[in-house]
């Protein structure tokens, strides 16, 4: 990271962070719809037993990772106020809290698989494979958490195009896997919707030892000599990291969760609708990879500029990535709109599924134009550490408002399932709406006292 100063230099510099975040976000997504199409490839119950299976995993993946999303302002506000030495601490102690989080995660989901795989309307084959995927999935749980450290320290530097590599190399491997392991090549034994679970597991492993090797080999990163000196536990900088970390997590588990909940809301109606809902929202899940990028990109230039004390310099970077968020969002929109049936055609050959996926399709269009705003908001508002205001906000626009509104449209309005989609349609506005205007709340607030 440099200090810019015209707004040409900032749109390069932006750009250089932002496409290859873009990159690898769209190689871990592309995970997860690897594993949906290929397991939909071997059987409509493989289909339904993944989907039920991310829809559980995702949210508490994406939750907990946010909060360990928050060393990317801390560190960012280190490098921009020249103290560098700090890092390594900070780095070394979110590595610790990755691993406690990751046994936590894997004691709870010990208890709590069954029971919630128990209260949906599955039959037997379906409830197994969603279980075992779960099962394999675990196992993969705490080299995913510390990678993800890793990776924001790499990207906080400002070398993105690291972590890109990294994701580009872990997407082949990860496909070759599902191949051998989904459909039984090269000897191995088929095993469906599960062997994509394996797959994941075995691929969130090689990009952890890929991760701390090249951070132990390669400038500059070897220069921050993270490895050299394995510090104690530090309550206090775990508190700092939770203070930070935790309204973040909570906003993002708020959005996410919300599709995992109407997931298994819909188990009311076909197997069907459920397995047409999970291909929409992989899809749509794809996409928001865009906003989401941008977003992380935010934080990193917006809290290396705050942490300098440029407030203007972060207050242009924030309109930069909103407006090429927006812009990305409306060619997804045209994409979305002229191209779901050749979408929703690459993940079953069941035509019922298909010709319901290609409904929910049009509907994701709306919700990810509210995306486009939201995301990259709040990723502006992290780089100032302002977090606490933006998983209220996510709480009251998903759950108090979107989810309610969401189950009244589907039961008592005739529309079904699309109901729900609505309500969150509905919820995004209402966040995106009031987002934005924190944001504005925040940068008069830090222009002031860059002007006294």
């Amino acid at each position: 990271m440099e200090q810019t100063y015209s707004l040409r230099e900032k749109v390069n510099q932006f750009l250089i962070i932002l496409l290859p975040i873009l990159v690898t976000q769209v190689c871990m997504c592309a995970m997860t719809f690897f594993d949906t199409m290929m397991s939909g490839r071997v059987s409509p119950n493989d289909l339904v037993g993944v989907a039920i299976g991310s829809s559980i995993w995702m949210p508490v993946f994406t939750g907990l990772n946010g909060i360990l999303f928050a060393i990317v302002p801390i560190v960012a506000h280190f490098l921009g106020a020249q103290k560098k030495e700090k890092v390594p601490f900070a780095v070394i102690q979110a590595v610790y809290l990755a691993i406690a989080i990751s046994i936590v995660v894997i004691i709870c989901g010990f208890y709590v698989i069954h029971p919630i795989l128990g209260n949906m309307e599955l039959n037997a084959l379906s409830y197994q494979i969603a279980h075992d995927f779960l099962a394999a999935i675990s196992f993969g749980i705490i080299p995913l958490f510390i990678s993800t450290v890793l990776r924001c320290f790499i990207d906080t530097l400002g070398y993105t195009r690291v972590t890109m590599l990294i994701s580009m190399v872990a997407l082949p491997i990860n496909i070759l896997l599902n191949y051998v392991l989904v459909f039984g090549n090269f000897g191995f034994p088929q095993l469906g919707g599960v062997g994509a679970g394996w797959a994941s597991a075995i691929t969130y492993w090689c990009i952890a030892i890929i991760s701390v090797c090249v951070i132990q080999s390669r400038e500059p990163f070897k220069s921050h000599q993270i490895f050299s000196s394995w510090y104690r536990f530090s309550l206090a900088a775990w508190k700092e990291q939770l203070k930070i970390g935790i309204p973040i997590g909570i906003a993002i588990f708020c959005e996410t969760s919300i599709f995992a909940v109407i997931t298994l809301l819909m188990s009311e109606f076909s197997e069907v609708t459920i397995a047409a809902y999970q291909v929409a929202i992989n899809v749509a899940a794809l996409i928001y990879m865009m906003p989401l990028s941008i977003s992380m990109a935010l934080t990193i230039v917006v809290g290396f500029e705050a942490g300098a004390k440029r407030y203007q310099d972060a207050k242009q970077y924030g309109y930069l990535g909103i407006g090429i968020a927006l812009l990305m969002a409306v060619m997804a929109a045209i994409v979305l709109y002229f191209g779901n049936e050749q979408i929703s055609s690459l993940y079953t050959p069941d035509m019922d599924i298909r010709h319901l996926a290609e409904q929910f399709l049009l509907y994701a269009i709306f919700f990810q134009l509210s995306d486009a705003i939201a995301t990259p908001v709040q990723g502006c508002l992290r780089g100032y550490k302002d977090v606490r205001v933006t998983f209220i906000l996510a709480m009251i626009s998903y759950w108090v408002l979107g989810l309610p509104l969401g189950y009244v449209l589907s039961h008592h309005s005739g529309l079904g399932a699309f109901g729900y989609w609505i309500g969150l349609i509905v919820g995004l506005a209402f966040g995106a709406t009031c987002l934005s205007a924190r944001l504005m709340r925040v940068q008069r607030k830090y222009g002031d006292i860059q002007n006294v």
